[in-house]
């Protein structure tokens, strides 16, 4: 036990932001602490401080922002935090472990980083499993007891809110439930806040989370929170449980990220208290942030977001089935479960070889293109995607090669034969492979634009770029305009259905002019012959943003 505790904190902390948006419920995120210990996940203190400031523009009431005193980096990031950050929403907390066994807590120095990081609220971690506490601390469970008590007294002392995570929770309540709630029990009566019932290995299922934080909370009295992993896929879902039991803090980390296979995803949860729920976490309109903030968060820690990420994936609102399609013309709440606008999404229409008459009506309004109510000719546009794609090329992944398309078919209905921004007379790639090892890519484009006839040749560092690098020299004199256009990505694909070097091949290409990317697709025998076609829509797609008339 320790000495009689000091009557004045020595070291006060800074006064605290705003905080939540109502004590009676808690957002806590923990993506810089347990988030970043996902595999592929290293963070600077620049990007920790750029999450955290996404972070709190969002409005979690605490960002737990990593262990002061275990690593240089995160006892940097407390200090900086303090000096570069006004917090309008959150509270910073900082991560630490109860004092070591047989230690007294003034003397225990990892305790004392926790004061010196100045954080406002202090998150200790606890062994609550009998067997972890017997084998990974090597102490008995009245010292692990003893060490819960005197930590969170004498953080209390010294001005700071704590929380107590009970690390195993799930496990050791299995094993031994007396001494798991008399962890709980403990923790609470020394002055903790909330007591966070921690699935630390992930194995819980909802219907067992349910239970056991409901008997926790009726035995113990104490405020409890969830702390849940995602092993079983079940984080979010064992989350809500946790909230329907009567637990009123959530740990969570910004899409999920986390060790092995993550955390809890702050964002179907957040979305589901709010709009399942009818529980107001946020404030007010930031929940129609949660679409932007996840994508940002993605890009700090350099991975591509999510496609089908519940709430804020691309694919989370996009509809593919004819089926689908004719119901949402009629109303979109028929196949979805929330306006996407509520979490910043859009809904999407996708074109494919399921795309009924419907889905291209839906298509063409979405691309601002009024098909007039003409229904042979959407049905001309219906059969040339079904018979496209059964070649091979695809317009869900390639909507400007689609908007193309549909343009092209307009086009022939009002006028004829559609025109054209450029019309290629021949092309031409050679590789040459020199006797000293080295290589040589050289290609020729012949082209025809406003009248004037153009013949370029270029090197590149292969077939495709030497070709892409000719059809820019060639139209950038006529249509200055490119000069802005930039390729971004490049994915080749062989289709399934034939053999060897005979095989089908699919090229996806993906360009920008800094104000917007779109995607185009090539399908040919060879792969040089499918990116022209992918380049080609990609340079008249750029010219028809531009605003560029055809002229050909």
């Amino acid at each position: 036990m320790t000495d009689a505790l000091p009557s004045e904190p020595a070291q006060a902390p800074p006064s605290p932001a705003q905080g939540p948006v109502s004590d009676d419920f808690h957002v806590f995120d923990t993506t810089l602490r347990d988030g970043a210990q996902r595999e592929g996940i290293n963070l600077t203190v620049a990007d920790k401080l750029t999450i955290a400031r996404h972070l709190d523009d969002f409005g979690v009431g605490f960002i737990e922002g990593g262990w002061p005193g275990a690593n240089p980096r995160d006892t940097e990031f407390f200090a900086r935090a303090r000096a570069e950050i006004d917090f309008r929403h959150a509270q910073l907390v900082a991560f630490g472990a109860t004092r070591k066994a047989g230690v007294r807590v003034e003397d225990d120095p990892q305790v004392a980083a926790l004061l010196e990081s100045q954080a406002p609220v202090v998150t200790l971690v606890a062994k609550s499993h009998v067997r972890h506490v017997e084998l990974a601390l090597r102490t008995t469970p009245e010292e692990n007891l003893a060490m819960v008590r005197d930590t969170v007294a004498y953080l209390r002392a010294h001005g700071r809110r704590v929380f107590l995570d009970c690390e195993h929770f799930f496990d050791g309540y299995v094993r031994d439930p007396d001494y798991a709630k008399q962890v709980v029990r403990t923790a609470s009566e020394a002055g903790a806040d909330v007591v966070v019932l921690c699935d630390t290995n992930g194995g819980m299922l909802p219907a067992q989370v349910t239970a056991v934080v409901r008997t926790v909370l009726a035995d113990t009295g104490a405020r409890l929170g969830i702390h849940a992993q995602d092993d079983t896929g079940c984080a979010v879902a064992n989350t809500l449980a946790a909230v329907d039991a009567g637990a009123t803090h959530v740990q969570c980390t910004a899409n999920g990220y986390g060790e092995r296979v993550g955390n809890a995803n702050l964002f179907p949860v957040v979305a589901a208290l709010e709009l399942k729920y009818d529980r107001r976490v946020l404030p007010a309109g930031k929940l129609a942030e949660t679409t932007r903030i996840s994508h940002a968060i993605a890009e700090v820690v350099n991975l591509t977001p999510s496609t089908h990420q519940p709430y804020v994936g691309v694919s989370a609102f996009a509809h593919k089935a004819g089926l689908h399609a004719s119901a949402i013309k009629i109303d979109p709440d028929l196949y979805q479960h929330i306006d996407p606008a509520q979490v910043g999404n859009t809904m999407r229409m996708l074109v494919s070889d399921m795309a009924g008459r419907a889905s291209i009506e839906l298509k063409g309004k979405e691309l601002g293109i009024d098909l007039g109510g003409d229904r042979a000719l959407v049905g001309r546009v219906v059969e040339r995607v079904k018979e496209r794609e059964l070649a091979g090329y695809t317009y869900e992944a390639a909507d400007a090669s689609f908007e193309l398309l549909l343009r092209a078919e307009l086009q022939r209905a009002a006028a004829g034969e559609p025109r054209r921004y450029f019309r290629v007379e021949s092309w031409r790639a050679i590789v040459e492979d020199r006797p000293d090892g080295t290589h040589a890519n050289e290609a020729t484009v012949k082209l025809w634009a406003k009248g004037e006839r153009i013949v370029t040749t270029a090197e590149g560092n292969g077939p495709v770029n030497a070709l892409d690098r000719a059809l820019r020299i060639g139209l950038e004199r006529i249509y200055p305009q490119l000069a802005k256009i930039e390729l971004v990505d490049y994915k080749v694909r062989i289709l399934e259905g034939r053999q060897g070097t005979g095989s089908i091949t699919r090229v996806l290409v993906s360009t920008t002019d800094g104000h917007g990317e779109w995607s185009t697709v090539g399908v040919a025998e060879n792969v040089i012959a499918a990116s022209w076609q992918a380049l080609d829509d990609a340079y008249a797609y750029g010219l028809l943003r531009a605003g560029v008339e055809p002229r050909e």
